[in-house]
């Protein structure tokens, strides 16, 4: 009787502190801020077109050198958007609808996305421009022609009534 007790003990036990581990795990991973995976998916496309352009490691430390000189700029930048999606989950928590404040909030986000979008733009010409090679520049202009071409084929199966799977690729 006494060793099943210790049993059911150890067993509970043993439980409690998985559940604790996965808890704090799940929290870990909730709690990765916006900006941290901005920047995560930025490093998984450039690891992308270096290993399409066949990028030098000379080149890739170029490059590397380049986004830690913009980083400084574009990361105010992500913390407002961060900022701005909390207090958009906020004003419509619990199912609340405020069309003057959820107007406003989506200004200022459309506002950071354009800053976003041209300080990207800058940074994917100073590569381009200082980092390339001639051969590097042709192929990404094939790459970037095949984007063009997917964008294209998803807009034409929209524009024909297809399904929203082509949203999804």
């Amino acid at each position: 009787m006494r060793s099943k007790f210790w049993m059911v003990a150890v067993a509970m036990l043993a439980l409690i502190l998985g559940g604790a581990a996965m808890l704090a795990n799940a929290q870990d991973s909730a709690t990765t801020s916006t900006t941290q995976k901005a920047w995560q998916g930025r490093h998984a496309r450039m690891k992308y077109m270096a290993r399409e352009l066949n990028l030098t490691d000379a080149q890739k430390a170029q490059v590397k050198q380049i986004f830690q000189a913009n980083k400084a700029s574009g990361l105010p930048l992500m913390q407002q958007m961060a900022a701005n999606k909390k207090a958009m989950l906020e004003a419509t928590a619990n199912g609340s609808y405020d069309q003057a404040k959820i107007q406003q909030l989506a200004g200022q986000r459309a506002q950071l996305m354009s800053q976003l979008l041209v300080q990207k733009q800058a940074v994917r010409h100073q590569i381009y421009t200082q980092v390339l090679t001639p051969d590097q520049r042709t192929k990404a202009e094939e790459l970037r022609a095949k984007q063009i071409s997917r964008i294209d084929s998803r807009m034409q199966r929209l524009s024909q009534g297809g399904d929203n799977s082509s949203l999804q690729q």
